[in-house]
């Protein structure tokens, strides 16, 4: 098999190139190249044409290609179809706020978890991406942009944890200060609660913001929408995250999204603070988005205020989420969806 380029180190680069007989300098203008976005290792000018064939014989960068690209006019948000090396697509979306630009990633080719308003997880889950696939997408995007991109979300397509291995190394990654130099702090990881890999995720005391998929304030409610509910349930999720908070001093966000007729009322609002009470916590609520095949509806705005107004009557933090990209449809899965559609 051959080598992924994108997914190693610097010092993984240099060791390369001196496994095949050339100079440990090589590495990093291999190194270079890949985070300037080369697609081919023609693009790598500075490298000998011997040395460039015997790498395209052993090794792929692994770049991402743009397939599609859709930008806002209402916010400047960005969404892209990007296919990798085997042919597969995942999104990415671009947001532009006041203190930069923010990327939302995908971790894996669909879903498996099977959350019931979400359009990743129809179809199933293809593969896990590598962890040069999750860091090419920034790569690819910051290319096009022109600009250095700060922050990072994965939130697209795909589990994070149960991507695991692959995910930590992509932190590892895009942290390096050779590299994209993104912080930590910078990085927010959000996953629908696997508890056990909460707590492992706990144990190696990053900095980056966890963000939970909580959807529901009860395990009956949870688990007819999220399905990992039956083997994590809603007490255990909670208990991962105070390990979580007590071993990283961080605050947890926990995400709700807001269906109508579903789990929007005043009565769940109430039930939701009193599980997050005295939690160092905020709660991130998100009206749903529209998918085809769900038919769920997005809570009215006055009911969606009030729901946020409950809460922090409560005492706890929350914010309604600011929809962007609405004119093209930003939220992840959609793109994939009806490109796989085409080509069936």
């Amino acid at each position: 098999m051959k080598t992924e380029l994108i997914s190693l180190t610097l010092s993984e680069l240099e060791e390369l190139a001196q496994s095949m007989s050339q100079p440990k300098f090589r590495g990093k203008q291999i190194y270079e190249w890949i985070y300037k976005g080369a697609e081919t290792f023609d693009d790598m000018k500075n490298i000998p044409k011997d040395f460039r064939q015997k790498l395209s014989e052993q090794t792929y960068i692994g770049a991402v290609k743009i397939c599609e690209k859709y930008v806002s006019d209402i916010d400047e948000t960005r969404k892209y179809l990007l296919e990798l090396s085997d042919g597969n697509f995942v999104e990415s979306v671009l947001m532009k706020y006041e203190y930069g630009y923010t990327i939302c990633i995908s971790t894996q080719v669909g879903c498996r978890m099977g959350c019931k308003f979400c359009a990743s997880t129809i179809g199933g889950k293809e593969r896990d991406l590598t962890a040069g696939e999750l860091l090419s997408q920034i790569v690819c995007v910051q290319k096009d942009l022109g600009q250095r991109i700060s922050n990072v979300v994965m939130m697209g397509i795909g589990e994070p944890l149960d991507n695991f291995e692959n995910v930590l190394k992509f932190i590892e990654l895009v942290n390096a200060p050779q590299g994209l130099n993104i912080g930590q702090r910078h990085i927010s990881l959000s996953t629908c609660g696997i508890a056990d890999k909460i707590r492992e995720l706990a144990d190696r005391k990053l900095q980056i913001t966890l963000l939970i998929s909580l959807h529901a304030p009860d395990n009956e409610k949870r688990s007819k929408i999220m399905p990992v509910n039956r083997k994590y349930p809603i007490e255990e999720v909670l208990s991962a995250c105070d390990y979580y908070i007590e071993k990283t001093g961080r605050r947890i966000s926990f995400e709700y999204t807001l269906i109508s007729g579903v789990n929007d009322s005043i009565d769940e609002a109430e039930k939701l603070a009193v599980l997050l009470l005295g939690r160092l916590c905020h709660v991130n609520l998100i009206p749903v988005n529209r998918v085809e095949e769900t038919g769920f509806q997005k809570s009215a705005k006055q009911g969606i205020n009030a729901f946020k107004n409950h809460l922090e009557k409560r005492g706890i933090a929350a914010t309604v989420r600011r929809e962007m990209g609405s004119d093209i449809n930003a939220a992840c899965g959609q793109l994939r969806k009806k490109k796989n559609r085409e080509n069936t």
